[in-house]
């Protein structure tokens, strides 16, 4: 069996926040999410699931949405404003006539997340993470 890498980082709280690389990881990423954890993916196709891991702490929420925003297809392509979906674990659902990666939600919150503000966080966490 094939290891799972997950883009890793940590917020300033020291949460940990985990993302998929492409289809196969966001895949394993969802398989590992508890049932309360967070998980985040954009709006358009094309961005890593994101997931907090654990209870968030104030502006882990933020931070692990610009995350996902920042890896997502629709940044790399039209650096725009980019529309985020949060929901928990237990809200996610697969069909088995979904292809690889791809995932259904029940309930979910959203964010707009504005360009300077992908812009600044690009900058501030680096491109190597």
């Amino acid at each position: 069996m094939k290891k799972t890498n997950f883009r890793k980082t940590e917020t300033e709280n020291k949460t940990i926040v985990v993302a998929g690389k492409d289809a196969e990881s966001n895949d394993s990423l969802i398989a590992q999410v508890e049932k309360e954890e967070f998980v985040f993916h954009t709006k358009s196709p094309g961005s890593p699931f994101v997931n907090i891991k654990g209870k968030p702490k104030q502006g882990d929420i933020k931070f692990a949405a610009l995350f996902c925003a920042r890896y997502s297809r629709e940044w790399k392509k039209n650096k725009k404003d980019i529309e985020v979906h949060y929901f928990k674990g237990k809200d996610i659902f697969k069909n088995k006539d979904m292809k690889t990666g791809t995932f259904g939600v029940k309930n979910f919150k959203k964010t707009i997340l504005k360009k300077a503000e992908i812009i600044k966080f690009e900058v501030s966490s680096g491109k190597n993470v």
